[in-house]
This record gives C-alpha cells, sequence and structure tokens, in this order.
C-alpha cells in the first residue's frame, strides 16, 4: 500500500460521480473494471445505491458485463467451456452495440440490459430495464482492453474508469469460494482458479495503467492508490 494513498468513502465517490454526470448532456457511463473476483460488482451496486440515496430516486443503474457471456449450450458446442470467462467467450460485440444504443438513447426510452444468473449459469435476458436512470454503472473484467476485437472499443465509451485492485492470493481464495458455492468440488474449483480464472486476472492487471482511478478495498471505504 502506498503511504500516500487516500481514502475515500463510498458516499464520496458516488458524489465524484454525481459531480461530473451533472455537468454533461445526456447519460454518463462510469465503467469499473478489475480482475474476476475483485468485487467489482459490490462497488458497482454500492455506488449506484448512493447515488439514488442521495438523489431521492433512481437515477443509476448498473449495467454488467457478464450479461453477455456466452450460453453454457453455445460453449459447449464450441468445446471451451472449460475456459468460460476469458475474453473470447463473452459477445463483446453485442455488449459494445448495447452500450453505446445506452449512451446515446434519450432518457426515457426503454432499453434491456442482460445480467447473469450465477445458480444457472448462463445470461438472463432482460434482468435491468433502463428508462430515466441518467448514469450507468458498468463493471467487468475486460473493459480496458487493447488491440482485443471488440473490447478495444468499450474504453471510448466510458465517461471515466476505475481499476479495482486486489492483491492475487485473495482474488484466488475468493475465486475458488465462488466455484464451491456454484456447485463444484473443492479440487475442481482450484483447478478452474489455476487454469482459467488466474490466466483473466494476468491479463486484466495489465489494464490498470488505463484506468482514471486505481482503487482499493479498506474495511468499509476504499483507498486511492
Amino acid at each position: 500500500m502506498n503511504r500516500g494513498s487516500v481514502e475515500i468513502s463510498l458516499a464520496e465517490l458516488a458524489a465524484r460521480i454525481r459531480r461530473s454526470a451533472d455537468g454533461q448532456a445526456g447519460r454518463f457511463v462510469l465503467g469499473i473494471a478489475g480482475p474476476p473476483g475483485a468485487g467489482k460488482s459490490t462497488l458497482a451496486r454500492g455506488v449506484r445505491d448512493e447515488l439514488n440515496l442521495a438523489a431521492g430516486g433512481p437515477i443509476a443503474e448498473v449495467a454488467p458485463m457478464d450479461g453477455f457471456h456466452l450460453t453454457t449450450a453455445q460453449l459447449l458446442a464450441m468445446g471451451e467451456v472449460g475456459r468460460k470467462g476469458a475474453p473470447d467467450t463473452f459477445d463483446a460485440g453485442a455488449y459494445v452495440d448495447l452500450l453505446r444504443r445506452l449512451r446515446e438513447a434519450p432518457l426515457g426510452q426503454s432499453i434491456s440490459w442482460p445480467t447473469y444468473d450465477r445458480e444457472i449459469h448462463d445470461p438472463v435476458p432482460g434482468g435491468v430495464v433502463f428508462g430515466d436512470q441518467r448514469i450507468v454503472v458498468t463493471e467487468g473484467n475486460y473493459l480496458l482492453l487493447e488491440d482485443f476485437g471488440a473490447w478495444s472499443e468499450v474504453r471510448p465509451l466510458l465517461d471515466e474508469t476505475w481499476y479495482l485492485d486486489v492483491p492475487r492470493p485473495v482474488i484466488e481464495q475468493r475465486l475458488v469460494r465462488r466455484h464451491i458455492r456454484g456447485g463444484r468440488t473443492p479440487e475442481a474449483a482450484k483447478t478452474k482458479v489455476a487454469q482459467s480464472d488466474l490466466l483473466n486476472a494476468r491479463l486484466v492487471e495489465g489494464t490498470r495503467p488505463r484506468a482514471d482511478l486505481v482503487l482499493r478495498k479498506f474495511g468499509r471505504a476504499y483507498r486511492i492508490v
């Protein structure tokens, strides 16, 4: 941890986004990137909830990248189910297209966004519906990738980007627990993490310098590092 790191609360992070969004016409899009198991979804939901609480109404919603996983049936047909979670096991083009549409659409126009169900291990169409929300919080591993097909088109669609940094041993422990909760045996969970998740984490770690803000969880707050 850097000695010069600055501690910042979730409410202060949300206020930072609110100030930026208030000065912009149309929707403001925040992207939260980071390796698998970093806590991106928790941070995204927390920022959304703080924004809506402070505004006294729903001005923000989360648009998760995970809704664009290829289905298990598609991956089985491709022989790639063991690599699920790698950049090319998502429909990156569809993610970019819908994110651009969400950014450019007038407020009030209904736009459905897919989510991911960890019980059935597949995307769910229309899990979130945007209407009047003028702040979009999109989160996922690969938002800052360069020179990787359609993923390289994501960064220009984001008004601000955060990278959630977590030590690799912590990520490994979290991911093993996640896979066990998802139905894998402890041995299968460790194999999945070693042969897939950590490879993806190393790829994502290389995108950290492209973020506007690098954060680490610190108790109930975060630190800018």
